[in-house]
């Protein structure tokens, strides 16, 4: 009797600890890349088939296109439509490498990261790590309402309004019905009015379909903004059209208003009036997010890494910050660079060129933004669109919107899923995507908890 052959292979790496994570050996510069977000692959496009081994590390084993976040929270698209395995993105990469695992610490004495899986040690480290939602320590509106800043957010919008929507249909309570059919939006920015419109669609061409039992009208959406008027980093154009887009679609916008508190079911503002809703959707701010290690007194407002025009984090030698989380202080950019996505991919782009002259000992010139203009939809065939002198709205800013978000997102199939979806949806304004496939559970209020 032939006895059984075992086969194992045997992964030549660095390990020389057991709570190490186990790479490739090499003896060419490490980079590591903590945050796969549109600056963290920019960089590793820049990087690859180079001289430097990149690692790339996230808590998530796909890259999310965030842009679109509100149109999965709408029922308009399905989740798998805008993300994309880190994998598939980096395959063929040879000297590319991808590992799932939170940082939880950076210990920069020892060019050394501690994550929930292991430790990994650098020669140059990138933290390309993003934001979180801001509340500004508002703990009952933080445990009662639900950001959108990344793809389960969006899915636990889209439960929480089904589930919403089903409850009211079978209630025979009216304040409860009102209660559970009002939608609150809170923030005036592309992400909040983007929401408002597509919730507005919803109200007007899905509602009536799917719940014949009461009227459209039942459904109301508040948009609250605390400044004076709608995508203040917008021209004032823009900001105007928007209004009057979303006041067309019955959307009640409430401008130089702040809520100060939410208990789940009834939102105060400021101003003392109160708004009974289940629902409230917080997109008025975020704050950098990074680990533990880096010395506040690098750390400013927004909770940014404060860099030089080089990207690199100040303070040290081999550590730098791209995207959202980077704060590049200078006389000609006080406050930093926009937050967006065009200049996340800039500075991945340029870094990746930066590090690679280090490497070789040549000179660098500092990071120059080049602003490609703004853009932000309300619904369909209703856009506004800032290009330099050039300030417009309508159709042709709403096409241009559509085609400058699709040609960015990754992979080609996801295109042609978004692509389809976005045709059907222009001449029948169908979502298809209303499935309720989880129960949503909310988090226990703060103000309701049994002590």
């Amino acid at each position: 009797m032939k006895e059984k052959q075992t086969h194992s292979i045997k992964l030549e790496s660095t390990c020389k600890i057991t709570d190490e994570i186990c790479l490739p050996d090499t003896k060419l510069p490490r980079v590591v890349i903590v945050g796969g977000g549109f600056a963290g692959l920019a960089l590793v496009e820049k990087l690859k088939h180079k001289e430097v081994q990149v690692v790339l590390l996230d808590k998530n084993n796909f890259h999310q296109f965030q842009p679109l976040l509100y149109q999965v929270a709408t029922s308009a698209l399905e989740p798998d439509s805008i993300v994309f395995p880190f994998r598939k993105q980096i395959n063929g990469y040879k000297n590319v490498f991808f590992r799932l695992a939170e940082v939880e610490e950076i210990q920069p004495d020892s060019n050394t990261i501690l994550t929930n899986k292991g430790s990994i040690s650098y020669d140059y480290l990138v933290l390309a790590t993003g934001t979180t939602t801001n509340f500004f320590g508002m703990d009952s509106v933080a445990e009662n309402s639900l950001g959108m800043k990344d793809i389960r957010d969006s899915l636990n919008i889209r439960h929480m309004m089904l589930q919403n929507l089903e409850q009211a249909a079978i209630t025979c309570d009216d304040e409860e019905r009102d209660a559970l059919t009002n939608f609150v939006i809170v923030g005036g920015g592309p992400a909040g009015v983007e929401m408002a419109g597509a919730l507005a669609e919803f109200c007007k061409y899905i509602l009536p379909k799917d719940y014949p039992e009461y009227p459209s009208s039942i459904m109301n959406i508040y948009l609250i903004e605390a400044i004076d008027e709608l995508l203040s980093t917008m021209s004032d154009k823009a900001s105007s059209k928007t209004l009057k887009y979303l006041e067309d679609l019955n959307v009640k916008v409430l401008l130089n208003e702040a809520v100060s508190n939410y208990d789940g079911k009834e939102v105060t503002i400021k101003s003392g009036k109160t708004i009974l809703a289940k629902n409230l959707i917080w997109t008025a701010g975020v704050k950098g997010q990074f680990p533990k290690g880096i010395d506040e007194k690098h750390v400013v407002k927004g909770n940014r890494l404060k860099t030089d025009s080089f990207l690199m984090v100040e303070g040290y030698k081999n550590i730098f910050a791209i995207g959202d989380i980077a704060a590049v202080i200078t006389e000609e950019t006080p406050k930093g660079h926009p937050q967006v996505a065009q200049t996340a991919i800039q500075q991945g782009k340029y870094l990746g060129n930066v590090l690679l002259k280090i490497i070789k000992d040549k000179g660098v010139n500092p990071f120059e933004y080049k602003d490609k203009g703004s853009l932000a939809t309300v619904g369909k065939r209703k856009a506004v669109a800032d290009l330099g002198k050039f300030k417009f709205a309508g159709y042709f800013a709403w096409l241009l919107w559509s085609i400058v978000h699709l040609l960015s997102i990754s992979g080609f199939r996801n295109r042609l899923m978004v692509g389809f979806n976005w045709a059907v949806s222009y001449f029948t304004y169908e979502k298809s995507n209303r499935l309720i496939i989880r129960n949503f559970k909310p988090k226990p209020s703060v103000n309701n908890t049994k002590k």
